[in-house]
């Protein structure tokens, strides 16, 4: 009896002792368990980075991404035509400026990130393919001794139409993918140009690959931004540019005023009569004003490696265009 009444008080004393002796020899151990002061900060601060933005709402990264996913994919149909009805066509102008600073000559590798529809793509290829026919000429001039059959099969030789350049339209949303094939194939382009599913935090090409990466109002749907502008500067070759289209901070007051006023107002709107979807599109507001200043961007991409990095204010800040090269 007496042996079996000792267990229980041994059992106390030891487990007793055992706690006296890890707040002895690990006392900063202890203070980090969950129900110290300590352990909660921590984790707290843990929930909070798993923590971000969808639009104004605080979802968890998880359910970003998905939620981000879902708005793409019932839009996908309609996202062209949105885009005309919301900015009046002058996206239009402003994937042309971004072609522009590019300014891609024949044999350039171009990675369109978050490609989707394949606008930025198409304009690559009639881009390069006009430097090359114009490169074609001037060869022409200055071979005066060549035969018309000759200069007939310089200019028919599809496949060197391009002068071997060629683009990756790459995104994570299958429906915006598909669209954009679709679009592509109807205006017959075909040549150089390759469609990639997946995610642009964890790009599946090796190191130094590409001339130029683009992104065009996708950076902000990404998850992690920081991950993302890495992986960029990883698969870019030394000298080669980033390129992102996004939009931005306006730096005119009244402009502004109005700016807000036909975005909360009159876009929603447009998304439910055109595309049937009203919440897709007060995301995208909603994202478009949390999406860091100019100034506070340009510093993320330095961050990510990125040198002489600039950006240029188009439509008084309503959209920028942002450029950085791997040096």
């Amino acid at each position: 009896m007496a042996a079996g009444g000792s267990r229980p008080l041994w059992g106390h004393c030891g487990r007793r002792w055992s706690r006296v002796m890890w707040r002895c020899w690990f006392p900063g151990l202890c203070s980090s368990w969950p129900g110290s002061p300590l352990g909660a900060r921590l984790l707290s601060q843990k929930k909070q980075a798993l923590e971000t933005h969808f639009g104004f709402e605080t979802v968890s990264e998880e359910e970003k991404g998905r939620k981000v996913y879902q708005v793409f994919e019932g839009v996908a149909k309609k996202y062209d035509v949105m885009n005309d009805a919301m900015t009046l066509g002058i996206h239009r102008v402003w994937k042309d400026m971004l072609l522009q600073k590019m300014h891609p000559s024949p044999g350039t590798h171009l990675l369109d990130v978050a490609g989707g529809t394949g606008d930025i793509a198409i304009r690559f290829l009639n881009y390069v393919q006009a430097q090359h026919r114009r490169k074609q000429k001037r060869q022409v001039r200055a071979q005066q001794n060549l035969s018309w059959e000759e200069i007939a099969q310089k200019y028919q030789n599809e496949e060197d139409s391009l002068g071997g350049s060629h683009v990756i339209v790459y995104d994570i949303n299958k429906a915006m993918l598909k669209t954009g094939k679709q679009k592509a194939s109807a205006q017959g382009y075909t040549a150089g140009l390759s469609w990639v599913l997946g995610d642009a935090e964890e790009l599946p090409f090796d190191d130094d690959k590409f001339d130029f990466y683009t992104i065009g109002f996708g950076i902000r749907n990404v998850t992690h931004m920081d991950r993302a502008l890495q992986e960029a500067h990883r698969v870019l070759k030394p000298g080669g540019q980033f390129l992102c289209l996004e939009f931005s901070h306006v730096d005119n007051t009244f402009i502004s005023r109005l700016y807000d006023l036909y975005s909360f107002q009159v876009i929603p709107v447009l998304g439910k009569v055109i595309a049937g979807d009203w919440k897709s599109y007060q995301y995208l507001i909603e994202s478009i004003r949390l999406f860091p200043s100019q100034e506070e961007f340009k510093e993320i991409i330095e961050d990510a490696g990125f040198r002489k990095v600039t950006y240029e204010n188009l439509t008084s800040g309503i959209v920028a265009i942002h450029s950085g090269f791997k040096l």
